[in-house]
Formats: C-alpha cells, structure tokens, sequence
C-alpha cells in the first residue's frame, strides 16, 4: 500500500510542472492574440534590414492640356502622422518590408542638385548583407569604413535619436531622386535622405 501511495505521489507531482506549462503556453497564446499588430508583425526597428529599397514613385500620365498646377506638381508629402499607433512619425520600415514616408516626388525641387554624384558613388554594398557600424560625426556630415555621408537638411529632425557612434547603418539607393540615397537604421527602423560626401 506504502509503495502504491508512493507511486501515486510521485506520478502527480510529475505531472504538475507538464500542466502548469501548458497552460501557460494557452495564456501566452492568448495574450498574443490581443495584441496590436505593430507588435506581433508590424514592429519596427530591432534589427531588421530590409533586402531592398523603396520602389520607384509612380507618376500619373499626364498630357499637356492636363498639367498638373504648380502647387500640386511640388507638394510635400504628409509626413507628420504616424501610420499605426507605437510607430515612429519618422520616415520607417516595417518588418514586412513596407517603406513608409516615401512619397516625395521625383521632380520635388529639394532634392534637385546641380551636380550629381559631385563626390563620386557609394560602393561599399548596398542592402541587407551590407551593414556597417556609425563610427562618429552627427546630422551634417558622419562616417563609417573611411566613407563621409550627410544627412538631408529637411530629414535633420528624424535622426535625432540616432546614436552617431555605433548604430547600425544599411544604405540604399533612392530610386526617385538622382544623387541621393537612403541610409536606413537597423536599430530605430528608421531612415533618412543623404548626400554621399566620399
């Protein structure tokens, strides 16, 4: 009878610690469910680098007798809200892949250069596989592996969070804008327009 008991004793305590478990896999579950979709597949940042950039803009088809006006040909985008709450107002990426905030238009007249690729192109790599560590600087001129990039005067309030010595930094070619490119943080999910300065 002692062993019998015994036996029963140490079968319930076994398994315990196999019920407690699965019920917190059902809470955990659960709360899961619950909650935003920013934070189950839509979160931002926290290391993830997207394995290419934005698309080109699409421009609508125009003939001349439908130009469009002066105001509306040079619009800045509406940038200024954010896309889903806990997201940030700045220019970002979601995990899945989706650029958000880029939307200025081609012709929009600040990013319009005089010369090009004054400097020379970027050629360290572009893109996921492609992350390089921010070694100094700040918003008008930083640097990493001996290259010199400045941000976009109009962009200076999105990288106010970036830490300038040690983020990691992912660039991309701007499709819409000829000479300009997108440097993107791993870290906040966040990118921004820049110059490449050599």
């Amino acid at each position: 009878m002692k062993i019998l008991t015994a036996s029963a004793i140490a079968l319930s305590l076994a398994l315990v610690p196999a019920y407690a478990q699965q019920q917190s896999r059902g809470h955990e579950k659960q709360q899961q469910k619950s909650r935003p979709q920013q934070q189950r597949g839509e979160r931002v940042g926290g290391g993830y680098v997207p394995v290419h950039g934005p698309q080109p803009q699409r421009q609508p088809q125009r003939n001349a007798r439908q130009a469009a006006p002066a105001r509306e040909q040079h619009a800045a985008p509406q940038r200024e809200s954010r896309d889903m709450p806990g997201h940030p107002v700045a220019l970002h990426v979601h995990a899945n892949g989706q650029w958000v905030g880029h939307n200025y238009a081609p012709n929009d007249p600040r990013f319009h250069l005089a010369h090009p690729f004054d400097h020379g192109r970027f050629t360290l790599g572009f893109g996921r596989g492609h992350e390089f560590r921010l070694q100094g600087g700040n918003r008008t001129r930083f640097w990493f592996n001996g290259v010199y990039f400045s941000v976009a005067p109009f962009d200076y309030p999105y990288v106010a969070d970036w830490i300038w010595n040690g983020d990691p930094i992912v660039i991309y070619q701007d499709p819409d804008h000829l000479g300009w490119y997108l440097a993107y943080n791993a870290r906040t999910g966040t990118y921004v327009h820049v110059l490449y300065l050599g």
